[in-house]
Formats: structure tokens, C-alpha cells, sequence
């Protein structure tokens, strides 16, 4: 890519960082898939399943019972949040039982969290 083929009205644009970010930026289907995810986090209810389940695999009735919600609706999200891999399940007799999918998903919940802590109370700038 020339640097006249860039659309922009700053004379000094790096074209050799343009073409080493264009090569190295991930697959618009990524990108997509990415948004699906943070819009998981992006819902109190399932925020709070997702805290919960930070400290320990659960069961329904368990986080209906720390939720104070019902069975339904927290199936529903639990259901939202199998299918974007957040959590998943296993079957124990009668009984299903819910834990976050993988250390990953533990990370980005701890680190959002951390991060409004730090930050609450110092306004925005």
C-alpha cells in the first residue's frame, strides 16, 4: 500500500506501521466473534453467574438461590453462556452442575473487575 492510496488529511502517516498492523490484525470473522464475546460480560445477571462461578462449579439451584432468581431464568443465561463457551456443564445423577470454561474466561472477569475497582471513584477525565 503507497501512501496515497491511505485516506487521511495528516501529511505524516507511517506507512511502514500501517503495513505491518494490516498484516498482523486478526480476521474480520475474529473480530466478530470477539464482540459476541464481550457482549457476554456486557449483562449484570450473567456478570454475577459469572462471579459465582468464579468461586465454585454450581449447581441451577445454587445460583438461583444466591441470585435470588428462578430456575428458568437462570437457565436462560446459563444457556447464553454455554453457547458462547463461558461456561460449561457436566451431569451429576439428576443434577447439572455449572463452571467457567476455562482459565481464560476466569482472567478476563478478574481483570475487568480489578480494573472498576482501581478506577471507581476517580472520575473521568
Amino acid at each position: 500500500m503507497l501512501k496515497k492510496d491511505l485516506v487521511t488529511d495528516i501529511d505524516a502517516i507511517h506507512t511502514d506501521k500501517v503495513e505491518l498492523l494490516l498484516k498482523s490484525m486478526s480476521e474480520s470473522e475474529d473480530y466478530a466473534l470477539l464482540t459476541k464475546f464481550f457482549k457476554i460480560f456486557a449483562d449484570e445477571t450473567r456478570l454475577k453467574i459469572i462471579a459465582a462461578l468464579n468461586t465454585s462449579e454450581l449447581c441451577v439451584l445454587d445460583i438461583c438461590s444466591v441470585l435470588n432468581m428462578t430456575k428458568s431464568a437462570v437457565s436462560h443465561q446459563l444457556s447464553t453462556l454455554r453457547q458462547m463457551r463461558v461456561v460449561k456443564s457436566r451431569k451429576e445423577g439428576r443434577s447439572v452442575f455449572y463452571s467457567l470454561d476455562d482459565e481464560h474466561v476466569t482472567q478476563v472477569f478478574e481483570m475487568g473487575l480489578a480494573h472498576v475497582v482501581h478506577t471507581k471513584g476517580k472520575g473521568e477525565e
